[in-house]
């Protein structure tokens, strides 16, 4: 997780758990969950921020900082180049294979954001030994097929974006 992100979850503690007008146990929960937050990718935090913009936006909107949160996740969104008309869409088998050949040492931390077990890593490369680009491939084939009209261009963004993935090496590959 980005280290602004970490530092903003563990200063702003106490004031989540004002602005919640629930009973003690539930603040035990909120606090166990500020604890695991940092320790998680930087899409946990964006799922957070995601479920307060949702559920509590008051919150949100009083939280010191989030705004520039927000704006850093319509950036990224808008630097890759991507019309926001793809991107509820599921992506195409020739968005798979040239995202595939675009990948590098990054894209088993790609495959398990996505949801993919190790054991399904291991089964991509057992399948296809000499060839990097198709054991990408047939991970992220097997993410849309498992996931269906879930598996979103945004969901895959987000993931690219959690492994760090510069949004300009994106631009060639969803156009």
């Amino acid at each position: 997780m980005d280290p602004n992100h970490k530092r903003l979850l563990r200063s702003q503690r106490l004031f989540l758990a004002e602005k919640l007008l629930v009973d003690d146990m539930i603040i035990q929960y909120l606090y166990q969950l500020l604890d695991i937050l940092p320790t998680r990718c930087s899409l946990a935090f964006h799922h957070f921020i995601q479920s307060l913009e949702k559920d509590f936006p008051w919150i949100k909107d009083n939280l010191p900082g989030l705004c520039n949160v927000t704006t850093e996740l319509l950036c990224v969104r808008f630097q890759c180049g991507v019309p926001d008309h793809i991107l509820p869409t599921v992506p195409t088998s020739q968005h798979l294979n040239r995202l595939a050949a675009h990948l590098s040492s990054e894209w088993k931390s790609v495959l398990l954001d996505l949801g993919l077990s190790s054991a399904d890593l291991y089964r991509c490369c057992a399948d296809h030994p000499l060839a990097v680009q198709s054991q990408v491939l047939a991970g992220l084939v097997m993410w849309t097929q498992r996931n269906g009209r879930e598996a979103t261009v945004r969901r895959l963004l987000q993931s690219l974006q959690a492994a760090g993935i510069p949004p300009s090496d994106l631009q060639q590959v969803f156009v």
